[in-house]
């Protein structure tokens, strides 16, 4: 039982003095100052609570009690707002290379003293990186797809350098291994810190002639950063090409055949054209091939020359061959009197997608003559639908005897507004024309036609129409007087018989005598 309690009693005692630590400890700021020689730097201590005294040192300098009125030692001034705020502070005015180190100060707080500690680096200039290539290549020279490593060393810089890498303003990232920080101590004991970092990747086209960076940045370097730089040359075949296609030359004239290819080192050149060959700086017919023409970074243009350009000469296919130690490679080139290149081909989705849209537009276009030719959606006629019962009795209603008819004597000039396009297209047509029209149009909608015992039980309709805007006399030598057809609105009979159930259309004649008074005959159809 003793042995617990004490095992408690110890427990509570370690808290208890852990919770007084934590309370009692010194805020300093900032953890870290970096400062180069001859830079000032500040540091500041806080308790929370009023200080009695402060006490301060510094690597290299001797110990420092500082009060906001002390000035015993110059150059290391008090930093705060004062004891009783609970802050106490050295700003270092010059920092020499012997102040690198931890700075600790030591606060009276209370009757205890707490601590605190900074870490003051004093910034020292690495020197200038080193590149050193490990890869050995052929007369300083790499292969394509070969594999290429290097390494760069930073020596003797305080904070350690941070290296990056670059091919000419390409950041590179990939296959760069970890940097590797190697602690050093000089003459005066001071720490110094050197980085290593290697670089491994496999050799491009794309990299020939370009530089390969390795940059050292750090605080104390006047532009931040120093390079070290080394250009990459990289031998390679001549790299293929697709087909290549000239447009624009013309008939008649000389036409000058261009093909820029790359190669390094520089390669030896001749074209083959229907079975002739060519070298480079030399004439064959009408056909001379040049040397070829150094571009810069690997790049060379290979120009023919075909004196008299004819129609035939542009089908023949011509062969464009490079060579040098690394391999050989053929370029297929056609050449056109078009002036400009032919649109670009599309590719399969562009081609599915036009056949689809040219496919939707055929079927719209075949449900519009499909509606048309019989007769629905918009194009459905509802003239000649049956009316209902109800349409049925209202024109009843509306029928009078043909016997209270009394034609109107004809106007000199007939004008009828909202004249419909039927009625316009009608009105050059014959009478007769007309006549026989409206009675094959009444044939086909299904309804009598109105001769026999149609003339018993007239239908009439819903509105006159006028066909003709202006009636004429007959002449001498017609054998006919003019007819005008219409259909008539009739009232209902004032006796209120009822009217028969077949009710035909009405149709009045009107003939006009040779006379010059004209005298109007109704007679009913």
């Amino acid at each position: 039982m003793d042995t617990k309690m004490f095992a408690k009693s110890l427990i509570s005692v370690i808290m208890l003095t852990g919770a007084l630590t934590l309370a009692q400890r010194v805020d300093v700021t900032p953890q870290q100052v970096i400062a180069r020689v001859g830079e000032p730097a500040s540091i500041l201590c806080r308790a929370g609570r009023q200080i009695q005294y402060c006490r301060i040192v510094i690597p290299g300098e001797k110990v420092l009690n500082l009060a906001p009125n002390w000035t015993q030692r110059p150059g290391f001034p008090y930093n705060g707002e004062g004891l009783q705020a609970g802050q106490c502070g050295v700003t270092i005015e010059r920092v020499k290379t012997t102040n690198h180190g931890p700075v600790e100060c030591f606060l009276g707080v209370e009757g205890d003293e707490i601590s605190g500690v900074a870490d003051l680096v004093v910034a020292l200039e690495p020197q200038r990186p080193q590149l050193e290539i490990l890869t050995q290549g052929r007369n300083g020279a790499f292969e394509v797809d070969t594999e290429f490593q290097a390494k760069c060393i930073s020596h003797d810089g305080r904070p350690p350098a941070n290296l990056t890498w670059f091919l000419d303003d390409e950041n590179i990232f990939d296959g760069l291994t970890m940097p590797e920080v190697v602690e050093s101590h000089d003459r005066n004991n001071a720490t110094l810190y050197t980085v290593v970092q290697g670089i491994q990747r496999f050799i491009r086209v794309s990299d020939d002639r370009r530089n390969l960076i390795c940059r050292a940045n750090h605080f104390s370097y006047p532009q931040g950063y120093l390079d070290s730089r080394i250009q990459l040359l990289v031998r390679y075949r001549p790299q293929p090409l697709p087909l290549v296609k000239l447009y624009g030359l013309i008939l008649g004239s000389t036409g000058l055949v261009n093909v820029t290819i790359r190669a390094n080192p520089r390669p030896l050149t001749e074209w083959h054209v229907a079975g002739n060959t060519i070298q480079q700086g030399s004439r064959n017919g009408r056909y001379e091939a040049y040397e070829p023409q150094d571009l810069g970074r690997g790049e060379f243009n290979v120009a023919l020359s075909i004196a008299g350009l004819t129609l035939e000469d542009t089908t023949k296919e011509y062969l464009l061959r490079a060579s040098n130690e690394f391999g050989t490679t053929d370029y297929q080139v056609r050449i056109s009197s078009s002036e400009a290149a032919p649109a670009a081909g599309l590719g399969v989705g562009p081609i599915i997608g036009i056949v689809i849209a040219v496919l939707v537009i055929l079927i719209i276009i075949g449900l519009i003559v499909v509606a048309r030719a019989t007769g629905r959606w918009c194009f459905s006629d509802n003239s000649g639908a049956r009316p209902s019962e109800t349409d049925t009795e209202s024109v009843e209603n509306r029928r009078e005897p043909l016997e209270n008819f009394t034609p109107r004597p004809p106007p000199q000039k007939l004008i009828k507004p909202n004249l419909s396009l039927n009625a316009i297209f009608k009105r050059n047509k014959s009478p007769s024309t007309v006549k026989h029209e409206a009675l094959e149009s009444q044939a086909q909608q299904g309804g009598p036609t109105p001769t026999g015992d149609d003339d018993q039980h007239p239908r009439d309709s819903e509105e006159t129409v006028i066909i003709t805007d202006e009636v004429t006399e007959p002449k001498e030598e017609d054998s006919k007087p003019n007819i005008v057809y219409a259909e008539l609105m009739l009232k209902p009979s004032p006796e209120g018989k009822a009217p028969p159930q077949k009710t035909p259309t009405e149709y009045a004649e009107i003939v006009y005598p040779k006379s010059q008074k004209s005298t109007t005959d109704a007679k009913t159809n």
